[in-house]
């Protein structure tokens, strides 16, 4: 049976990310489209399991990865952190890998 991400160790995770590279990248080549989003998503979880919620700050905003983007933390439950998107006004829930850094005053 296969682990939960939340039981695995940094080494075991980083081997199911590398796994999951592996079948997203094949996935895409085949073009099968909603087999590489669910490969891409379930990767995102497990990069959380990398990452201390505690460093990231509810009230603050930061960069998303996709580089284009921003999110507000409006609280934290668990691995994920709800708050707003730029621009949008919808409530939503986030994996924390996909937050690359705070932005301050500064950025």
């Amino acid at each position: 049976m296969d682990k939960r991400f939340s039981e695995m160790d940094e080494h075991e995770l980083k081997l199911e990310i590398a796994m999951l590279n592996e079948k997203a990248r094949k996935a895409e080549q085949l073009g099968h489209a909603n087999e590489y989003a669910v490969y891409e998503r379930r990767k995102a979880i497990a990069e959380t399991y990398l990452l201390d919620p505690a460093a990231f700050e509810p009230g603050c905003a930061y960069a998303m990865t996709d580089g284009t983007s921003f999110f507000e933390i409006s609280y934290m439950n668990g691995r994920f952190a709800w708050g707003y998107r730029s621009g949008e006004r919808e409530l939503v829930g986030v994996p924390i890998s996909l937050l690359a850094h705070k932005i301050t005053e500064e950025n």
